[in-house]
């Protein structure tokens, strides 16, 4: 491919003004490991560069004039610190979210929070959550990375459940029924009952089975539920599920809402079993969570706005924070445990609703919920909120204690392997990128496939904990697509935005669909270091990348 040096540069925006914990241009601490691996890698690395750089077709270096190029960029501002585990993602916000662990990946689902626009005068406004319609997904395989896997459409005419008006608070199962795993995605309707679709896949396309709502005004003993939303769902050890719902606080009845319910759900997780019973939850305010340890199932909930010091000195906590309830049946009675999260805005100083979800991956033990960080950092805040998880140890009698809520709060499990295919939407940190459809079903259902877009220059993505090995690649490739044949460079850097160059990957030929180039690296690489790919130009989209040995 040739390449013509860039005249104009498209300058990002300003990094540094308001990331969390670090910005994009800082180098990530405790180097000592990578820097005795760039040292081990010096021996082999002139070959290397002597037989791999990149040339234009006329035989010439082009190399000086990328790292003159990216000289000149101004990286697009992260949102993000480059050693922040929390938020989960900056591309997109997310709320109420839910995790469901299906093989070796963890799946997070969440209300998709998106800003709302005076349709007049366009000016932002307050998040009401009346627009709200779809349902992000990602997943993860090492707590770190996380794979974007678009928005599933749920809501509406444009939706799998045309007859909802809302999707929020999302909660997933899977089970396998008839000899294959199906997956459950139940949701919110606004307040006014819960709905359920089912797929073949934990990204779907998801399809609606009864062409109503699940829980409803008509359901026996919900009627007198003000809120009949954010569900939670356990799948118990012998098959049977049960599904956790409700919320409100009737007038004068602050310590006692009754607004609980649990109800066993059907063999086919679509119907129910029975009718729904009363959990007693003092000063309940809305936001089910179930888990199990041992034989013992945790109620979890958000505590109402009115827990006066009464309540209290009676039960141990506060407004917005999540309770914790035991008992020996999944359908109760519970009786109250502990505090196991303060509200948010104690830690980052924005409050508001409460929302979790409680969870074990690879004997790990895990809470998901939101915070307003995401909008904080970006100068907002209109109660759009955005995802974090943070690890705590489960003590052998189900005891939590308070969980600390932090940026940078969890282990990376396993490393990234660089020599299989890896898709470009798992990233760590990003600055400027968004995730679009790469496939048809995508484009049709919102989830699925996705590929990075929206590029311009100075975006970039960071992948951390990438093993190269004993062995240094000398190739990289790429799965990109450029419709309008705009010219870009991709930098291939370890260690940061700005960390040691590997390579370039020019991008000039116009490709309708998604087509593999393959680039020489011009620095050898080994051991285990955060992989960053910078943007220049704008137009194309990367939906896959790979290292490779030989060349």
């Amino acid at each position: 491919m040739r390449n013509q040096r860039a005249a104009t540069v498209f300058a990002g925006i300003l990094l540094g003004s308001v990331c969390l914990g670090g910005c994009a241009g800082q180098k990530d601490a405790g180097r000592t490991e990578q820097e005795t691996n760039w040292e081990q890698a010096e021996e082999g690395e002139s070959k290397v560069q002597e037989e791999t750089q990149l040339t234009t077709e006329d035989g010439t270096n082009d190399s000086a004039d990328y790292d003159a190029l990216f000289e000149k960029i101004t990286l697009t501002e992260s949102y993000k610190g480059l050693d922040d585990t929390n938020p989960l993602m900056t591309q997109r916000f997310g709320a109420d979210p839910y995790a469901m662990v299906y093989g070796d990946r963890v799946y997070f689902y969440m209300t998709a929070d998106a800003f709302e626009y005076d349709g007049a005068a366009g000016k932002l406004g307050e998040n009401t959550y009346s627009r709200i319609r779809s349902i992000n997904v990602i997943s993860t395989s090492d707590m770190i990375n996380f794979t974007d896997h678009g928005s599933i459409r749920v809501a509406g005419k444009d939706g799998a459940a045309v007859w909802a008006r809302n999707s929020w608070a999302p909660a997933a199962a899977w089970k396998e029924i008839d000899g294959k795993p199906r997956f459950f995605l139940y949701f919110a309707d606004a307040g006014g009952g819960i709905g359920v679709l089912v797929s073949d896949s934990p990204t779907g396309p998801f399809t609606d089975p009864l062409g109503e709502g699940l829980i409803t005004r008509q359901t026996p003993n919900c009627a007198d539920v003000l809120w009949l939303f954010d569900p939670a769902v356990l799948v118990d050890d012998d098959g049977k599920a049960y599904l956790y719902f409700g919320g409100g606080v009737p007038e004068g009845r602050a310590a006692d809402p009754g607004t609980a319910r649990v109800v066993q759900l059907g063999d086919d997780m679509i119907s129910l079993a029975g009718d729904p019973v009363r959990i007693d939850a003092p000063y309940v305010f809305e936001d089910s969570g179930i888990h199990k340890v041992g034989g013992k199932y945790y109620y979890t909930y958000c505590s109402n706005w009115q827990v006066d010091p009464e309540g209290t000195a009676r039960y141990g906590f506060v407004n917005g924070e999540i309770v914790s309830m035991e008992s020996d049946s999944p359908m109760g009675p519970f009786t109250l445990k502990e505090t196991i999260l303060e509200n948010p805005g104690r830690y980052f100083g924005l409050y508001g609703n409460n929302h979790h979800c409680v969870f074990s991956f690879r004997d790990n033990w895990y809470i998901t919920y939101h915070t307003r960080v995401l909008e904080q950092a970006m100068g907002v805040e209109l109660g759009y909120r955005c995802t974090h998880v943070d690890e705590f140890t489960m003590g052998e009698d189900g005891t939590i204690g308070k969980i600390p809520q932090t940026l940078q709060g969890r282990r990376q499990l396993s490393y990234v392997d660089p020599y299989t295919q890896n898709r470009a939407a798992n990233f760590a940190v990003m600055g400027g990128i968004a995730c679009v459809a790469s496939d048809d079903g995508a484009k049709q259902y919102g989830s699925g496939n996705m590929a990075l877009g929206e590029i311009d220059t100075g975006d970039f993505v960071v992948v951390k904990g990438v093993d190269f090995g004993e062995e240094a690649p000398v190739k990289w490739s790429a799965s990109v697509r450029n419709p309008k044949g705009e010219e870009g460079v991709i930098r291939i850097c370890a260690d940061g935005p700005d960390g040691t160059v590997l390579g370039y990957l020019p991008v000039a030929d116009p490709a309708e669909e998604f087509t593999e180039y393959t680039v020489s690296l011009d620095r050898a690489v080994t051991g285990v270091h955060d992989l960053c790919l910078v943007f220049s130009g704008e137009g194309y989209e990367l939906e896959s990348w790979q290292f490779h040995k030989e060349s």
